[in-house]
């Protein structure tokens, strides 16, 4: 009979975060991302903040990539 293996279950890589970035925002920005995140019940500032700047990035990687027409 085949013997059973006992698979441990696989850890997500995480890479921890150890860089710092820190913007400024004008009181108008300010008011308008706190709008934001109190109308769409956001909890975690820094989450949503990074979350937003990387998805522009990586859309405008995609769009700016090489063609060959």
């Amino acid at each position: 009979m085949k013997e059973k293996t006992t698979k441990e279950p696989t850890k997500k890589r995480i890479s921890k975060r150890k860089n710092r970035v820190a913007i400024m925002l004008n009181d108008e920005e300010m008011k308008a991302m706190n709008r934001f995140i109190e109308t769409y019940k956001i909890k975690n500032k820094s989450r949503f903040v990074r979350e937003t700047l990387i998805t522009a990035i990586l859309k405008k990687f995609d769009e700016d990539h090489p063609t060959l027409f």
